[in-house]
């Protein structure tokens, strides 16, 4: 089976994969090996301790090895995400992919393993004798119903947790919706009709799931490709079907639909037809999962039947089932109190936290991290987004307590609060990070304005926002040059179709453009000369320009030329806040080892301390724009008046004008680098910190410091910079840097258009 991808899609998936090295995933050292001891002690001789260590207790080996944060994620490649039996070679980057998973959601280590095997014994055998490598199996992409079979063996043979996520992932997600359903709609679970289109894997699981959950099962209907799902029926048939077949006459999904609660489609596009869904039961639930395109869309569903609710397994629509939601978190409890399975009780723990953190209100952090407004539980909400950062917080604590309470774990925990809080380490690590922001862009997309409306980069972050529904561009170009680098670059981007243009030698705003600069900043120095001639040749004053007349909303420039004279134009045309001293410059940097927002970075060389306590104010509004609760360090070479050098004495005095202006703010220094982010030091040197945890966003005394840090980070650390974020500006405008990639440009296109929605949003 071929999938169904544009060509722009599949030509960037492919560079992804393949650049700048081969795969998605690497292995690396945890320990320094930087000397000769350091290899004794790794390896011979001193590798014998850890070793008889184990021989003599083998659960030593959960604290000397990195097995018990380890999972396989293993498959034969017979049922690939859509594309069928393509074998496990082909399927190595689907592995690869939720290994990153994993590790991006959780921080939980995994190895991908493709077996070349589809008999279910020998299948078995292979896995069954990997139990000492790992802390934990994950099944995925096998065919039903050997999967069924296959995960059966494993979990009667192995003593560690065994989950087949295509089943149990999607079931759990499933029920947790179903339960939220029906309570909005106030039917009770025992009594409810359940139709089902598909009999696979994840099907039968949900089924079982609900059963768990008190669905009768007498009131479940299960159709398939045959039919529906009877009593003496033949074809297609194996015993976990066997176990919902209906004494009926009644032979499809036709004949079953009337009255039916519960829709549940895991099967194929259209099954459902809107006269099917009209013959529901009152405020039906529509569970159309098939991708990539449902049994019905939500907008024929809801023409046909306005009172029902409805999932897809899409991200365009609400209600997203998507087994990212919890199988990170699942295996995140389990590993962390060495579960010997994964039971029943603790998915049916894992859906109740599920189902209960739909039903939360929204905290201002989370609000401001998906659309800008508090979402409220209801049919368009019955299950949280598959990003929301306390869904960690929730389900791993539930699957480990449930673990301790029906005898399973091996190692319980002390205290499940303390559990909890060490947990949000694993808050706001990801990459994952800017996808808050994406999600508020898309709710209102603003007009953004590219000074380099030529370059390759621009080009493609234009064509992507356009797609995602980020923003809408407005290119600065000339439109033979911007045309012919769409055609080179096999963009699909129509350039003064899709997007506005530009063009800097010939538009007939040119004139007006000129009287504005003239108007803004005549008194300061610019001749009418001057400005006829900027206004031809430079992009920044064009942009700026189209900014303050109200053409944009947000603009974005700097991937050529100098970075202070595109700041002196901004500030020259765009000017200050109101109350802001001067502009500087935020970076963000996302490493392994979580989100951290460097100040400044780019502007300011030597700020006073009044500059810096503006900055930092003015950085954490930035900040929470992401979801992030600001944990703020001011740093100097000196520890809370361990030395008097100017630059400590300048950290310590705003931090004293923090605390006089925003004392709400989580904020102290002055303090040295190791102390902000490792709390045990800071414990050390000062328990009455008023900074708690790690601190996420580091003021630097100077430019110098600063913009040293910010490319040790991104060059050392391998972090992926997000930047320079330009705070103080009247208006959303943005100064990148000349070696900022397509996808730099997407992410601070997120940005701009976030910003232009919350100043839009104050002036309403």
């Amino acid at each position: 089976m071929k999938s169904t991808l544009s060509s722009d899609l599949r030509s960037g998936a492919l560079v992804y994969h393949r650049t700048p090295r081969p795969g998605k995933i690497e292995i690396q050292a945890t320990k320094p090996l930087g000397n000769q001891r350091d290899l004794a002690l790794a390896y011979s001789p001193g590798v014998a301790a850890a070793c008889e260590a184990i021989v003599d207790d083998p659960s030593e080996a959960a604290e000397l090895t990195a097995r018990q944060n380890l999972v396989a994620v293993i498959t034969n490649g017979t049922a690939v995400l859509g594309l069928g039996d393509i074998g496990p070679l082909a399927s190595k980057p689907v592995m690869e992919g939720k290994a990153v998973l994993f590790k991006k959601f959780a921080g939980i280590d995994c190895f991908d393993i493709e077996v070349d095997q589809k008999n279910i014994e020998k299948f078995v055998e292979v896995v069954a004798a990997l139990e000492p490598t790992f802390g934990g199996i994950n099944l995925e992409d096998i065919k039903g119903p050997e999967c069924f079979e296959i995960e059966e063996q494993l979990k009667a043979r192995m003593n560690i947790p065994v989950f087949h996520d295509d089943q149990h992932g999607t079931a759990i997600i499933v029920s947790a919706a179903i339960l939220n359903g029906l309570d909005l709609a106030g039917k009770k679970i025992g009594e409810v009709k359940i139709v089902v289109s598909g009999a696979g894997a994840a099907a039968l699981a949900c089924l079982n799931l609900l059963v768990e959950l008190g669905v009768n099962r007498g009131n479940i209907w299960v159709t398939d490709i045959e039919g529906v799902v009877y009593k003496g029926r033949t074809a297609l048939m194996d015993r976990w079907k066997e176990a919902f077949a209906q004494e009926t006459q009644a032979r499809t999904l036709n004949d079953v639909i009337d009255g039916a609660d519960i829709f549940l489609g895991l099967s194929a596009a259209g099954v459902l037809k809107p006269e099917m869904a009209k013959r529901m039961g009152p405020k039906p639930l529509i569970m159309a999962l098939a991708n990539p395109n449902p049994e019905i869309t939500p907008e024929d569903a809801l023409a046909a039947r306005p009172d029902a609710m409805i999932c897809t397994g899409r991200s365009d629509y609400p209600n997203q089932v998507n087994n990212v939601l919890c199988f990170p978190y699942i295996f995140r409890g389990a590993l962390d109190v060495q579960a010997t399975t994964i039971n029943e009780a603790m998915k049916l723990a894992a859906v109740r936290a599920i189902a209960a953190l739909a039903r939360e209100a929204t905290s201002d952090i989370a609000a401001r991290a998906y659309g800008g407004e508090s979402t409220t539980f209801g049919a368009t909400s019955l299950i949280p987004n598959p990003f929301d950062p306390r869904l960690i917080l929730r389900i791993a604590p539930a699957v480990a307590e449930a673990a301790m309470l029906t005898g399973v774990a091996r190692k319980p925990l002390i205290d499940v609060e303390a559990y909890r809080e060490n947990l949000s380490r694993f808050v706001f690590r990801s990459g994952f990070i800017m996808k808050p922001l994406f999600a508020q862009a898309k709710a209102d997309p603003k007009r953004v304005i590219y000074a380099e409306g030529e370059d390759e980069r621009v080009l493609r972050a234009a064509q992507v926002a356009l797609e995602e529904g980020l923003a809408v561009p407005i290119l600065i170009g000339r439109p033979s040059v911007i045309e012919s680098r769409v055609k080179r670059f096999g963009l699909t981007i129509r350039p003064g179709v899709d997007c506005e243009l530009i063009n800097p030698e010939d538009d007939p705003r040119y004139r007006d453009y000129v009287q504005t600069y003239l108007e803004i900043a005549g008194r300061r120095g610019v001749t009418p000369e001057a400005a006829r001639s900027l206004v031809r040749t430079n992009n920044t004053v064009i942009a700026a320009l189209a900014l303050a007349r109200g053409e944009a909303d947000a603009m974005i420039t700097g991937l050529e030329g100098r970075f202070m004279s595109r700041l002196r134009h901004i500030k020259d045309i765009i000017g200050l806040e109101p109350g802001v001293r001067d502009i500087s410059a935020m970076t963000l940097i996302i490493t392994n080892k979580g989100a951290f927002f460097l100040a400044d970075t780019h502007v300011k060389h030597d700020p006073t301390a009044e500059e810096i306590a503006d900055m930092t104010v003015l950085a954490a509004s930035h900040v929470a724009r992401f979801g992030i609760e600001p944990k703020i360090a001011l740093l100097s070479h000196s520890d809370f008046g361990a030395a008097d050098t100017p630059s400590a004495l300048k950290m310590r005095k705003a931090a004293c004008l923090i605390q006089e202006r925003a004392p709400e703010l989580e904020c102290d220094g002055e303090m040295e680098a190791d102390t902000a982010l490792v709390e045990m030091i800071r414990e050390r040197v000062l328990p009455s910190s008023r900074l708690k945890g790690v601190a996420n966003v580091l003021i630097f005394p100077n430019l110098d410091a600063a913009n040293i840090a910010y490319q040790f980070a991104k060059v050392l650390a391998d972090a992926l910079p997000v930047g320079p974020i330009l705070i103080g500006a009247a208006k959303p405008a943005h100064i990148l840097t000349g070696n900022v990639t397509a996808r730099g440009v997407v992410n601070m296109t997120a940005v701009a258009v976030v910003e232009a929605q919350e100043r839009a949003a104050k002036k309403a």
